[in-house]
C-alpha cells in the first residue's frame, strides 16, 4: 500500500525536492508565474493571493553585476471557464548588487563593495490563458511586466589619494517583461504540476553622481540589462481547504529564483 502511494504521488515528491534545491544554492523579479490554469471558478469570479519571490540574476553592461531581491506581494486576479485570466500585483522589494562599488585604480578606497536599498514599491500586471487537452492534460501561455515606481539609491563614502569624497548611485526606471508557454498536469486531489520555458528581458539605468576614478559607472545614465533572456519554470498548486491554495515555484534563467503563495478564491 505504501510502496502504491509512493508511486502515485511520485510527481510531487520530485517536485518539491526540486524546488527545495533551487532554493539552496542561490536562493525574474515578477514574482511567481502561478498554475497555467485560472483557480477561479467556472463561471467566472475573483481570487487573491499574498506572495513571496527571492530572486536573482546577472544584469551586464561593460561587466557582469550578480542582483538580488526580496519581494512580497499582494495580488487580485480574474479568471472564468477555466481558461483565462488576468491579474495585478502590487509590493514592495529591496535590491542588492554585488561589488559594484569595488576600484580599479589603487589610489581610491571605498567603504564598501554592494550597493543594497530597501523596500521600494512596485507594480506587476498580467495575463494567461490554458486549453485542455483532456481532463489530466492542458497547455497554456502568459505574459507578465513589472515596473518600479521609484529609485533605489545607495550612498558610499571613501577617499581619492587621500581626500576624502561621499557620492551615491541610483538605479532608475527598473522594469521587467516575461512571457512563456507550458504544460499542465492535474493528478488526483486537484494538485496542478507545471512547467515550461519563458522569455525574459529587464532594464534600468544606473548613474553615479559625481565622477570617482577607479569607480566602474560615471556620472550620466548608464543602460544595464539581463544577461540571459531564456529561462524555464516548474511549480505546483495545492489544493487546501474552503478554497486555499498554496502554490509552490522555482525559475532558473542566469540564476535560480524561487518563491511561493497563499490564494483564496472566492
Amino acid at each position: 500500500m505504501k510502496r502504491k502511494l509512493i508511486i502515485k504521488y511520485f510527481p510531487v515528491i520530485a517536485l518539491t525536492v526540486l524546488l527545495i534545491l533551487s532554493i539552496g544554492p542561490t536562493a525574474t523579479a515578477s514574482g511567481l508565474f502561478g498554475p497555467l490554469q485560472t483557480v477561479s471558478r467556472q463561471d467566472g469570479g475573483l481570487n487573491t493571493a499574498i506572495g513571496y519571490f527571492y530572486h536573482e540574476d546577472t544584469y551586464q553592461n561593460d561587466t557582469s553585476h550578480t542582483i538580488r531581491q526580496n519581494e512580497i506581494y499582494s495580488q487580485a486576479a480574474y479568471g472564468a471557464k477555466n481558461i483565462w485570466e488576468i491579474y495585478a500585483r502590487i509590493g514592495i522589494s529591496d535590491l542588492k548588487i554585488f561589488d559594484i562599488f569595488n576600484s580599479t585604480d589603487a589610489s581610491t578606497t571605498t567603504n564598501k563593495s554592494d550597493f543594497e536599498e530597501n523596500w521600494k514599491f512596485f507594480g506587476t500586471l498580467g495575463a494567461k490563458g490554458f486549453y485542455p487537452i483532456n481532463k489530466v492534460f492542458g497547455v497554456g501561455v502568459f505574459i507578465q511586466g513589472t515596473s518600479y515606481f521609484s529609485n533605489f539609491t545607495d550612498d558610499i563614502v571613501g577617499t581619492v589619494s587621500g581626500t576624502p569624497f561621499t557620492t551615491d548611485l541610483k538605479v532608475k526606471n527598473l522594469w521587467d517583461v516575461n512571457f512563456g508557454a507550458g504544460l499542465q498536469v492535474t493528478i488526483p486531489r486537484g494538485i496542478k504540476l507545471y512547467a515550461g520555458p519563458y522569455i525574459y528581458y529587464s532594464e534600468a539605468e544606473i548613474s553615479l553622481a559625481s565622477n570617482i576614478p577607479g569607480l566602474e559607472y560615471s556620472a550620466g545614465d548608464v543602460s544595464i540589462k539581463n544577461k540571459t533572456m531564456l529561462g524555464g519554470f516548474t511549480g505546483l498548486d495545492i489544493p487546501l481547504i474552503k478554497g486555499f491554495h498554496l502554490n509552490i515555484e522555482g525559475q532558473f534563467s542566469d540564476r535560480f529564483s524561487a518563491g511561493a503563495a497563499m490564494s483564496y478564491t472566492y
